[in-house]
Parts: C-alpha cells; structure tokens; sequence
C-alpha cells in the first residue's frame, strides 16, 4: 500500500497513471531498455503527476519494469514531489543541494549512486538525450559514473505514448479550449489603433490566468505571439511597448492552458481595410483548412493533412516551407507540441481516434504574416472535432 503525508491532488485517477505506465514499460521492453530515466517535465507529469518549475535543475523520473517509478530531483523539490506525485513516499529522492550548478560534481553522479544501490549499474539505461533538459555534461557524467551500464537513446519514447489520449485528458483540454477562446473574444474587444502592446498581453495574461466557469487557467507553455505589418513574417516574435497601428496585420498565437493542458489558437485581427493580397490569402487559407480538416480522419495519414492544405495554397500562388501542425496535450515550456508526429507532406503516420494536434498552417511571408489555426481532435467517425469554435477568417476592424 503506498503511504503518503499529504493530502494531494492528483489530476487523474490511479486507472489512468497504470495504463501510461503500461504502454511505457511495454516500450521500453520493445527498445531492450531495463530502466527508463525520464527528464522531460511533460513526461515526469505525465507519468507520475509531478508539476512545479523546477525543471532549471536536474531531475527526473526513473521507471522501472516491476516497481512504482521513483522521482529523483533536488532535495528542496522533493516538497513539491511529495504533494504532486502518485506514487508512495518512499519513492521521493532527492540530492544534496551542493551538487546544484557546481562544477566540481555533478547531480548525475548522485543519480548513478542511487541506480547501483538498487543493483542497475551494469542495467540498458533509456535517457532522453535530444531533449531541452538531459545535457552533454549530465550525458557524460552519468557514464562516468556508471561505467558498466549502457545508455540508450530513449527520445521520444515516452512522447510516442502520450499520442492517442484518454478521455480524462480530452476533458482537460476541452477546458483549455474555453480559455483559448475567452482570450480570443477579449483580443476582439481591446485591440485598436494606439493601444501598447504590452497592455493588451497584460489582459490576454488575465483572462488566461481567470479562466472560464471556475476553471481555472494555468501558464502556457509558450508566451503570447502577437507580430504585426511587416514583422509577422517572422512566426516566432513577441511583444514590446509599441502601439498597434492601422493598416497593420496582428497575428495572436495564444493558448490557454488546463492544469497543463493546452488547446492552441491562432486568429488574425486587421485594422483598417486589408489589401487585396492579404484578402486573397484569407480565402486561400481558410479553403486550405477546411480541406485539412475533412481530411483529418481516422485511417488518413499526416500528409493526407498537409496535402489537403497545400493545394489551394498553392492555386493562391503561396509556398509555405514549414509543417502544418504538431501533436498538443500536456507540456511545460519551452514548446506546447509533443514533438513526435509533424503535419507535412513527408509523415506517413497513420491517425487514429483520440489524437490531437494543433493544426497550425501559419502563412510568413517576406514583409507578412497571417495565422488561422485550430486545435484539432481525431474522432472514431468523420471530420476532425475542432476544440475551440469562433469564426475561421481574419478579423478586420475598421
């Protein structure tokens, strides 16, 4: 039976941490791996309920094939862990917080301490090693210090587990969807000639935040995008003191987020009359996406997607280089995808019931920009279910 001090709050019932946990450890079988070392947060989350920031530190979750999975983080973090994570006390580790940012020794070496006491020093170790949060250094020392043991490349492989989600975790993101689109309704109300910038992020931060219907809203892990006129050709900008501007552009790439949870959405506000050129890529983009969308079926492929959009695009004389959209569920910063399936003409993955994704086809061109997005859910039968439902055009105000 496993002891707990604390009273928690677990987000999903005993039920569902056993089935992720079952298809990781089947896997990890799958990839010879004996013991999985998990440092993404999303995936510590996912696997285990752990949620604070703390991810500037090394930490991570180990799991095992026939033993509850340990958290192992700083020793002041091992607070948060025992009032976040499912599992017993006695599966909270911490180390000493001398090994913190010292370049004398490493956390790994504490880690790799903890794997031989349990007789794993010579054990096929799974490691997530193209991730934000495994680095070179906490790669070499923990070879070092288990020199006996083989590390094997596990990217991804819990990632790859998170695709088809659970009802409990459409119900979140459903949530999230609520608060995308109070955000949107309040961009609609307050963006006009003359407002800061910095003003407007201030309220979509709010409404975010207040969320919807006693729901709560968590942060997103990724800051609002808001670029206009000629600086929305780069996707990835964010805000500064400046005024919106007539005759200007605004694309807002926002989500709201649900204990963790995210439901992305993109829409376009134009103040003033657009040109004719931004007019023709509204029509051509929104034709795109709803080809997209009919083809986002069960039993289609990523590049059914892809391809759906790129032809009326195409028509419309635009190129786009990028992917379209990308898996969405639960992430910390630095990314809200889940970095496994890519919405692009080169994905053979097949879809099936219960994925989700942002269906992103964002149009950066070389002095413009213009996003009309949606998060999208596969269904057993027919069209993709679309979260969040507020007009798919670019909004103009005059």
């Amino acid at each position: 039976m496993r002891q707990h001090r604390f009273n928690k709050s677990i987000p999903f019932s005993q039920a569902e941490y056993d089935r992720r946990l079952a298809l990781t450890r089947a896997a990890m079988d799958k990839a010879g791996i004996e013991v999985l070392f998990v440092t993404d947060p999303s995936n510590m989350a996912w696997l285990t309920g752990y949620d604070g920031w703390s991810f500037y530190v090394h930490q991570g979750v180990l799991v095992f094939h026939e033993a509850d999975p340990i958290w192992w983080g700083r020793n002041q973090d091992t607070n948060g862990a025992l009032r976040t994570v499912w599992m017993g006390d006695d599966r909270v580790f911490g180390y000493v917080d001398t090994y913190v940012q010292n370049p004398a020794k490493h956390p790994m070496q504490d880690l790799a301490g903890h794997l031989a006491a349990m007789g794993h020093d010579k054990a096929r170790i799974g490691t997530e090693q193209d991730n934000y949060y495994y680095s070179a250094k906490a790669h070499l020392s923990l070879m070092a210090a288990l020199p006996g043991a083989t590390l094997i490349d596990a990217t991804a492989l819990v990632n790859w587990q998170r695709g088809i989600k659970s009802g409990e975790e459409i119900a979140f993101i459903r949530k999230a969807a609520r608060i995308s689109e109070k955000i949107v309704d309040g961009l609609l109300e307050r963006v006009e000639p003359g407002v800061p910038k910095n003003a407007v992020v201030a309220e979509i931060q709010r409404d975010a935040i207040l969320g919807v219907d006693g729901d709560w809203g968590d942060y997103a892990a990724i800051v609002p995008l808001l670029p206009s006129g000629s600086d929305a050709a780069a996707p990835h900008l964010t805000w500064d003191g400046r005024p919106f501007a007539k005759g200007e552009a605004t694309f807002f790439e926002i989500s709201g987020c649900y204990r963790r949870y995210h439901a992305p959405f993109s829409r376009t506000i134009f103040l003033g009359d657009p040109p004719a050129t931004l007019v023709k890529a509204e029509a051509a983009l929104v034709e795109g996406l709803e080809a997209g969308l009919k083809a986002a079926r069960a039993g289609n492929r990523a590049c059914d997607i892809a391809n759906a959009l790129a032809a009326p695009l195409e028509r419309a004389g635009i190129e786009r280089g990028a992917r379209c959209g990308y898996p969405i569920g639960l992430s910390y910063p630095p990314d809200w995808g889940e970095r496994t399936i890519s919405l692009r003409a080169e994905d053979q993955t097949v879809l099936q019931p219960g994925m989700t994704f942002h269906f992103m086809p964002g149009l950066w061109m070389t002095d413009w920009g213009m996003e009309i997005t949606e998060s999208i859910l596969i269904t057993e039968n027919g069209d993709a279910e679309c979260f969040c439902d507020r007009p798919r055009k670019m909004f103009v105000k005059t």
